[in-house]
């Protein structure tokens, strides 16, 4: 049985997924995309995966080797994943939020609920995706906050804290 790509892609919607944007470049010269196909793949080493679509403009300044930080948004940050994930230049994406860095020099976003800054240590080309694998060189946790999610084509909001729910 063939599965057609829209019958998948409808039911992928209905697999909620944390919103992160992901980065890479200096502060001087960054780049960064909105993305929620990100997942752990082991925790020794402590290594993350990433999906990024092949056209998208951010492809190329990822390459193996290189920086890439997985900043992982909060619930009042829809602004920030929408100006990641649309047709604005790099510079003006990186005007929303505070950025520095950690060891990679990749750009962290203070905000964030979590920042994984990473190495890329293979890209694998699936499909019409690059498949981004980045081993953990630094974390920094953020204040306790709620988080975002994308679910059934929408954002939503998950509370922090186990007295939330």
């Amino acid at each position: 049985m063939t599965v057609d790509s829209q019958t998948y892609r409808d039911a992928m919607a209905r697999l909620g997924a944390a919103v992160n944007v992901v980065t890479t470049g200096t502060l001087d010269d960054p780049v960064g995309f909105t993305a929620s196909a990100v997942c752990s793949v082991t925790d020794a080493p402590p290594t993350l995966l990433v999906c990024l679509n092949r056209a998208a403009r951010a492809r190329a300044a990822f390459r193996t080797g290189g920086a890439m930080c997985i900043n992982v948004l909060s619930a009042s940050q829809r602004d920030i994943s929408g100006s990641f994930a649309g047709p604005m230049d790099m510079y003006e994406r990186f005007t929303y939020g505070h950025w520095t860095t950690l060891d990679t020099g990749a750009p962290v976003l203070e905000e964030a609920v979590a920042s994984f800054d990473c190495h890329v240590d293979q890209i694998v080309e699936v499909g019409t995706h690059s498949v981004m694998f980045g081993v953990v060189e630094a974390i920094r946790m953020g204040a306790g906050q709620g988080g975002l999610v994308y679910f059934n084509r929408a954002y939503h909001a998950l509370p922090h804290g186990q007295d939330e729910l």
